[in-house]
This record gives structure tokens, C-alpha cells and sequence, in this order.
């Protein structure tokens, strides 16, 4: 399946059908008063994050989307029937624009939560609403309104925790497809990856965390040079980005290391251009390769000192699996801390915070525990 991550839509909910303006005419009834019924609901048009969809491809092709009028209203208290409601289901992680004012009306991140794209227009009164004492014939019925019509931007950023980031060949497809359960397409040439892959990493029977393959960036992507930034925007979902840097080199009068130091800062000043905020996301630099180098501490100490590297590293070998257990265990410590974090923060704003009594603390080891002796 072709994937597609950008789909321009139109929706048109129904009109409301009018209410009717009637009078009850029945043997031995001659005034038998006003009866005329509400017209029915437009139908309104919804949408709904759907965990089991993973591309916008069905939005690309049915870009009209009208609701059915609701019918008009009746004599003898007879209401006209709403129309059916429209459900357009998305992938989970969904933002939704509004094309003319280019505003962010809803930004759909949870699965089957549901928002309201055009709403129905309402169903007019019926002329049994305006009787009174005064008035006991009245003979005026309103009409339904139109329904709400908006020109929409679908816009998919894939939903996981950990993005990987590097050139063409780095090895990012080969990491995933070794840590997680996608299978990517892989082979030796440049650009292998053409769409996002989304894999889960399952650390013990109840942990896990997802992780996204983008294809490869490369200096001038700003200018449009290979995919360009086509697919960045997948990864500012993202909690923590890994830095994929080949440190093998296969031309002998290029020293790697060097090579290697001057791709990364080069992929980093494309992260800063095109945003900031990703830039300044946290991220770890993983040497790939080490199977091809001969000493793998010298060549992370150089590059590590060429960058001025001073966050996290780890080398491992993508092609045999050599330190990637140890890269997802710690990322999977990363991720459960700063979502302990968050619970933390969030019953604070609550006023729900209770703090741990550390004698309860299971983290601790027995050494730590204090003496109650």
C-alpha cells in the first residue's frame, strides 16, 4: 500500500428540512388546532482516530464529502426523520486544518477519539411550536439551517517514542528490523526507505516502546536535495531521537571518523533549519558498524571529541545485533522514568499528588533501606 501522509478533503454536512406549517382537519373537528411537525437534523460529519489505519491513501482519492439533507416536517405531529451521520476514520495521530484561515482545529492522538468536522444544520419548527392562547392558528413555520461546509487539511505525524535519524545507509532500517517487529525493505543502495516504518520494541512481557525509520536525510534537504524534509515531521511526535552515524568508510583515502563527524554535524544543522524545537529534542548518538572498525572505543572517543559530544552514546553493530540490547534496555529505563515524570506533574496540576514514603520505594536496594530496627 502506497503510504500517504497529506490529504485535502471537503465536507458538507446536510441541511436541516423544514418544519411544517399544518392544521388538524378530522370529522367533527373543524378547529382542530395547529399540528405541523420539526423538520430532521442535517447529517454531520465526523472523525474518528483509528488505531488499524496507518495511511491517509483513502482521503487522497474521495476528497467530497456531503451528508443528506433531513427531511421536512409533517401534519399530524409528525417530525421529519435526521439523516444519517458520516464517519471518516484516520490514522491515530491525525491534525486537522482548516485550509482557508490555516488554523489547527483538532489533533486526533488518541484512538477513537472523535471530533466534529461539519456539524448538521438543525431542523426547522413546525407551526405547533407558535400556538398560544392568543394565537391559537398560527400559520408561520421556520426553515432548517445549512449545514456547516469547510475545506480540510489532513496532515498524518506518526505516533512512537523514539525516531531514528542519519544519512541514507546508516543502518536505521537494519536497527529496527533487529530490535522490533518491522520489516522494512533493506538493500546497499541509497534511500532504500521511501516512507516511515513503525516498529513496536517489546523489553519484557509488559514493556514496550514504538520506534519510527524516516527516510534518510542528507545535506541540502532544506534546498530539496533528496526527500527534503518530507517526512521530518514524523519524528516531532517523537520523545527521544537516535542518531545514527556510519563510522565505517569505504574508501580507503577517507579517514571515517572524520567523514563520519562531518555527516552528523551536517544532519544536525538540517534538524536546526527546520526546527528548532526538534532540534532541541533529546538526542543520542549511536556509532553503527562497529563489525568494520578495528578499535570501536578509539573511534567513539574521537568522534565523540570531534562533535563535542557530551550526551549519550552507544556503538553498536546493526548487522549482528552487537550492543542493541543494551541500547533498548536503556531506553526503555529512559522512557518508563519520564513517564513517571509526567504522572508526577500531571497530579500535581490535579492537586492529586500524594508523595512515596521511600520505605515503600521497590527501586531501592536493601543497603538503602532505612533501619527501623
Amino acid at each position: 500500500m502506497k503510504f500517504v501522509d497529506e490529504a485535502t478533503i471537503e465536507v458538507i454536512a446536510g441541511k436541516g428540512g423544514n418544519g411544517a406549517a399544518s392544521f388538524r382537519r378530522e370529522k367533527f373537528i373543524p378547529k382542530g388546532g395547529p399540528d405541523g411537525g420539526d423538520g430532521g437534523r442535517g447529517s454531520s460529519i465526523y472523525a474518528v482516530a483509528d488505531r488499524n489505519i496507518n495511511t491517509l491513501i483513502d482521503y487522497r482519492y474521495a476528497r467530497l464529502h456531503r451528508g443528506k439533507n433531513g427531511e421536512n416536517g409533517r401534519g399530524s405531529d409528525q417530525y421529519g426523520a435526521a439523516a444519517a451521520d458520516i464517519t471518516l476514520r484516520v490514522p491515530v495521530g491525525t491534525i486537522v486544518f482548516d485550509v482557508e484561515t490555516g488554523e489547527q482545529l483538532f489533533d486526533l492522538d488518541r484512538h477513537n477519539e472523535r471530533v466534529t468536522l461539519a456539524a448538521g444544520g438543525q431542523g426547522g419548527l413546525g407551526n405547533l411550536h407558535f400556538k398560544s392562547s392568543t394565537n391559537r392558528a398560527p400559520k408561520q413555520a421556520t426553515q432548517g439551517t445549512e449545514g456547516e461546509q469547510r475545506k480540510l487539511r489532513l496532515e498524518l505525524k506518526v505516533l512512537a517514542d523514539v525516531g531514528l535519524l542519519g544519512l541514507p545507509n546508516a543502518g536505521k532500517s537494519t536497527l529496527i528490523s533487529k530490535v522490533s517487529n518491522a520489516r522494512p525493505k533493506i538493500a546497499d543502495y541509497p534511500f532504500t526507505t521511501l516512507h516511515p516504518n513503525l516498529g513496536v520494541v517489546r523489553t519484557s512481557p509488559a514493556h514496550s516502546f514504538v520506534i519510527a525509520d524516516i527516510p534518510g536525510l542528507i545535506e541540502g534537504a532544506s534546498e530539496g536535495a533528496g526527500l527534503g524534509h518530507l517526512f521530518l515531521r514524523h519524528l516531532s511526535r517523537t520523545r527521544v531521537l537516535l542518531h545514527l552515524v556510519d563510522v565505517s568508510s569505504p574508501d580507503p583515502d577517507t579517514d571515517p571518523i572524520d567523514q563520519a563527524a562531518k555527516d552528523a554535524l551536517a544532519i544536525a544543522e538540517e534538524l536546526r533549519r527546520y526546527d528548532n524545537d526538534l532540534y532541541e529534542k533529546p538526542r543520542w548518538l549511536i556509532l553503527n558498524k562497529l563489525d568494520m572498525v578495528d578499535n570501536p572505543k578509539e573511534a567513539q572517543e574521537r568522534l565523540c571529541k570531534a562533535l563535542n559530544w557530551t550526551g549519550p552514546v552507544f556503538s553498536i553493530s546493526a548487522l549482528n545485533g552487537e550492543g542493541t540490547q543494551q541500547l533498548i534496555w536503556r531506553l526503555q529505563e529512559w522512557l518508563d522514568a519520564e513517564n513517571k515524570k509526567a504522572h508526577v506533574e500531571q497530579d500535581k496540576a490535579d492537586g492529586s499528588y500524594i508523595a512515596e514514603d521511600p520505605r515503600f520505594d521497590d527501586t531501592r536496594s536493601d543497603a538503602d533501606q532505612p533501619d527501623n530496627s
